[in-house]
């Protein structure tokens, strides 16, 4: 009886650390600009691709971790215009879209200049920027 117990442990063990190393092999980015950090690496996209002042827009986000570690149950969107000193006038709203995807809406740009995309994935905070013409 103990001997089965003791293979069963193993072939637990072994299935345990395979299930954490499959999400972070298995775990692709879609196109869109990247943005790395050491943790994490992420796509998004806007929709349109083309950002004009003053028009809403769509951002779609997906985002990997480098190791096994699990994605955070929360996750934060935000931008700023570092040079003004603010960010926007709205606050956008973003909902899970598959694991590790993410679809935000109500992106209004209402200034040209360069802009701050910022990702708040718990401990990791990824930035880029854009520049809105």
């Amino acid at each position: 009886m103990e001997e089965r117990r003791n293979a069963f442990r193993r072939r637990a063990g072994a299935l345990a650390l395979f299930a954490l190393a499959v999400p972070a092999l298995a775990c692709e980015l879609p196109p869109g600009k990247r943005v790395d950090s050491a943790a994490l690496a992420l796509s998004y996209r806007t929709v349109p691709a083309k950002i004009a002042v003053g028009e809403p827009f769509v951002l779609e986000l997906a985002a990997c971790p480098k190791s096994a570690a699990p994605l955070p149950a929360r996750v934060k969107l935000d931008a700023h215009m570092p040079e003004h000193k603010h960010g926007m006038n709205y606050r956008p709203s973003i909902v899970a879209a598959g694991v590790g995807r993410y679809r935000s809406e109500g992106w209004i740009f209402h200034m040209p200049g360069r802009w701050e995309f910022v990702f708040d994935f718990g401990p990791e905070r990824l930035v880029d920027s854009v520049r809105i013409e």
